[in-house]
This record gives structure tokens, C-alpha cells and sequence, in this order.
């Protein structure tokens, strides 16, 4: 009796998606895939830098507090060598997510170049007296289009979500990477003799 309930919750599910995958065209299925693309890539990055960046964030900071030199013109070029690092790992994924969203709209245009070319299809077939066939033409071109913007819209919103993490991560470590230059000889409380 359950698995009769679960079938059919299934089957109400997927029938109306599938039907409007159908009625969206092909394109629909690429929007679907670059969608997916940005959804894993993002979760990608979400985890990478709430999980393994944090120990290679916490080896890194251990390792600087126990180096001898952390004042010198050297130190600080070393430090800053060690942000650019941390920062070319946490942006890593960051520009693909960002084509991704750029190219959401893009399908989304060719799906409405798609169904308004089946709608001329159909009125060379069968002229202007037929509204019924040119309204599938229309839902095909529409869909895309919503789907494309709607796709790139929640990326837009995931990738900065990402970016205002990758930020907070790298200020963090930056303030932990403790530098205090070396205070040169022949000045007083910061002004010169």
C-alpha cells in the first residue's frame, strides 16, 4: 500500500514536469544542465571553503606564528605570497559560475528563436486561421526564455552568496596572518630625528 502511494506522489510529480519539458523544446534541457552546473559548482565551493580550506587556513596560520621573522620587508612579502595563494584556491570555481550565469539568458533567447521559428512553421503550413498551433510555437518560445532568466537570476544570487564567503574567509585569514613592520632605527615615536 505505501509503495503504491509513493508511485503515484512520483507520478504527480514528474508527469508536469516532463510535459513541460516537452512543451519548452530541447533548449530547456541545456538551461536544465547549466543550471545543474552552477548548483554543483557552488555547492563545490561552499564546501571546499567551510570544510578544507578551514584546516589548510589553520596550518597555515600555525606555521606563521611560529616562524621566527614576522616583521621584516621579507616577511611581509611572504605573507602576502601566502594571501595570493589563498585567494587563487578560494576563487577557483568563481569565474566559471559567473559564465554559467551569463549564458542562462543566451539559451533562454534561443529557445524564443526556436519557437518563434516553429511558429512561422505552422503558419506556412496552415495559415493565420489556426490559433491553437501557433500557441504551442508560442508556450515553446516563452519558456525558455522565463527558464534562462529565472536560472540566471538564482545563480546571480548563489555566486555572490559564495563570493561574500570567499571574502570573509580570506579577511579573516588576512587578520590572522599578524604583521607588524620593524621600527627603523633613528626614529622616535614616528617621526624623524
Amino acid at each position: 500500500m505505501f509503495s503504491g502511494d509513493f508511485t503515484q506522489i512520483i507520478t504527480e510529480t514528474i508527469n508536469p514536469i516532463s510535459h513541460l519539458f516537452q512543451q519548452g523544446g530541447n533548449v530547456l534541457w541545456a538551461i536544465s544542465t547549466v543550471a545543474l552546473v552552477i548548483i554543483l559548482l557552488a555547492s563545490e565551493r561552499i564546501l571546499f571553503v567551510t570544510f578544507s580550506f578551514k584546516k589548510q587556513q589553520q596550518n597555515i596560520i600555525n606555521n606563521w606564528q611560529h616562524r621566527e621573522d614576522t616583521h621584516s620587508w621579507f616577511a611581509y612579502q611572504i605573507r602576502e605570497s601566502i594571501l595570493a595563494n589563498s585567494n587563487l584556491q578560494l576563487n577557483n570555481a568563481l569565474w566559471l559560475i559567473k559564465a554559467c550565469v551569463l549564458v542562462c539568458p543566451l539559451l533562454g533567447l534561443l529557445g524564443t528563436v526556436s519557437g518563434m521559428i516553429s511558429v512561422f512553421d505552422v503558419l506556412s503550413y496552415s495559415g493565420t486561421g489556426n490559433p491553437r498551433l501557433m500557441a504551442a510555437g508560442i508556450f515553446q518560445a516563452t519558456i525558455p526564455t522565463m527558464a534562462g532568466m529565472v536560472v540566471a537570476i538564482i545563480g546571480l544570487i548563489l555566486r555572490q552568496q559564495v563570493l561574500r564567503l570567499v571574502r570573509k574567509t580570506q579577511s579573516k585569514l588576512a587578520k590572522q596572518l599578524h604583521f607588524k613592520p620593524e621600527a627603523k632605527p633613528g626614529l622616535a615615536n614616528g617621526s624623524a630625528l
